[in-house]
């Protein structure tokens, strides 16, 4: 079935979703360590409060992505999650902010990222889904124009309540700035899904019978979890290579979202006591330092494409994870709250590559009827360095830097940093059978364990440049 051209607004509300999807994700990596330091954890034991975002996002994502390969109803084949998703975690980020006890709120933290994680896995199918060839890479970027618009949005918003007069805290030390943020972001996040469900339909199955007969097929909770072990048994090579860069990026990423803001607060502040007002104004400017990464994703995003075609992928990948690198160590060095902010330039440039170049680069390994698996699949080297952040992270601190050292969240920032270095080193492993002038014969030999056809992308990428010999030779 010919897919039909969309207009400038049909991909607008396919697409506006997603702000509410970053929303939700910006209000927790912003907020949720200094949360956990306002309910008395020691800065050795944030990492362990952690561990739901990984482990529902090792569960959770490759069983939704493949079940929702196999959906079709009422409300389509995506849109069931999108809209289920969205409800349990609006719920879960409206409670959290009344969160009493660390116990209380880390189990919301498992509730809310279980839920994020089922509204946002079929999210990267659907825009592939409805869009033609000619038209996906204006629906990636309209996806991430919403992205950088909800992440900007989440972390900034405490530090714009705390201008607007927002003051104080609930009685187990929350300030009210982020509780006020939190219950914001759950109306946010329900009512751009639910705009996105009502405004968007789904294209049905080319033949129902045959779709049918394939999900009774393949029904179960056992065969979607042989379908998951065989995509990694089978995994293309890059897919492979890929992954150890992955490992180490995702790693510093989350040194990052864990212990920037109370970097912050501590580093560049001064503050010495979590419930100290001056702890407060760290922790809404790290957040509100955030929104500069993200701002900076967006504008990059539009240019790589280009940059890409000038050199390569692998180049502009390694490239923005150094700038990323430089921006996180570059914080040993700061003091003023200002210049912070252009530390955070650096990982948004980072950030922009990490969210296209190794999905660009995997692109031609990846069979278009098995993208939701592969996709949850592939995110098990962004979960794992998370487990890994959250179960070594505690006592690496306490023997590294000693437990209770105020420059604790300083150093892991710095660490971080040393991570996505690494990263950028191991990109030059990785075998990039789309990039420029490659031989189309090498892609197929290379590939030879999938089917070659024309994947369907989550992330916007430029041309593959194959080269057919033939032509040339002629």
């Amino acid at each position: 079935m010919e897919k039909p051209r969309l207009s400038f607004w049909q991909l607008y509300n396919m697409s506006f979703g997603f702000l509410g999807i970053q929303f939700g994700w910006g209000l927790q990596l912003a907020n949720m360590s200094a949360v956990y330091e306002r309910l008395g954890a020691r800065p050795d034991e944030v990492p362990l409060l952690w561990l739901a975002a990984p482990m529902t996002g090792l569960l959770v994502q490759p069983l939704i992505g493949a079940a929702s390969d196999r959906t079709w109803g009422r409300l389509g084949r995506r849109r069931p999650y999108f809209l289920g998703g969205a409800i349990l975690a609006s719920i879960a980020l409206f409670i959290m902010p009344t969160s009493t006890s660390l116990w209380m709120a880390a189990t919301l933290l498992w509730i809310l990222d279980a839920s994020i994680n089922v509204s946002m896995e079929p999210f990267r199918a659907f825009v592939a889904d409805k869009l033609n060839a000619s038209q996906r890479t204006a629906g990636f970027v309209m996806q991430s124009f919403f992205i950088g618009i909800g992440a900007s949005l989440a972390n900034a918003l405490p530090l714009i309540l705390s201008g607007m007069g927002v003051s104080g805290s609930t009685a187990s030390g929350i300030p009210h700035t982020v509780r006020w943020s939190f219950q914001i972001g759950a109306a946010v996040f329900l009512l751009t899904v639910l705009w996105t469900v009502v405004t968007t339909s789904e294209h049905p199955p080319e033949d129902p019978e045959a779709f049918e007969r394939a999900r009774r097929e393949s029904a179960g909770i056992g065969t979607m979890l042989r379908d998951v072990v065989a995509a990694i048994r089978e995994m293309p090579a890059t897919m492979r290579q890929l992954a150890v860069v992955q490992l180490f990026t995702w790693l510093g990423l989350f040194c990052m979202w864990l212990f920037f803001v109370p970097a912050t607060a501590r580093h560049v502040f001064g503050a010495t006591d979590p419930q100290s007002a001056l702890y407060t104004q760290g922790m809404e400017w790290g957040g509100f330092a955030f929104a500069f990464y993200s701002i900076t994703c967006f504008v990059v995003a539009l240019a790589l494409p280009r940059l890409a075609e000038l050199t390569s992928r692998k180049t502009v990948h390694a490239g923005a994870l150094l700038c990323g690198a430089a921006g996180l160590l570059s914080v040993y060095a700061i003091h003023d709250r200002y210049v912070l902010l252009l530390s955070m330039v650096g990982v948004g440039i980072a950030w922009a590559s990490i969210l296209s170049m190794p999905y660009a680069i995997l692109a031609t390994a990846l069979p278009p009827h098995r993208m939701g698996g592969y996709m949850g699949v592939f995110n098990f080297f962004i979960v794992i360095p998370e487990i890994v952040a959250a179960l070594a992270f505690g006592p690496l601190i306490r023997l590294a830097f000693g437990e209770g050292n105020p420059r604790a969240p300083l150093y892991v920032v710095m660490a971080g940093g040393v991570c996505l270095a690494l990263a950028a080193g191991l990109v030059s492993f990785v075998r990039d059978l789309g990039s420029r002038d490659v031989p189309e014969a090498a892609v197929i030999a290379g590939d030879a364990v999938e089917r070659l056809t024309v994947p369907e992308s989550i992330q916007p990428v430029p041309s593959s440049g194959l080269v057919d010999e033939r032509v040339e030779k002629s």
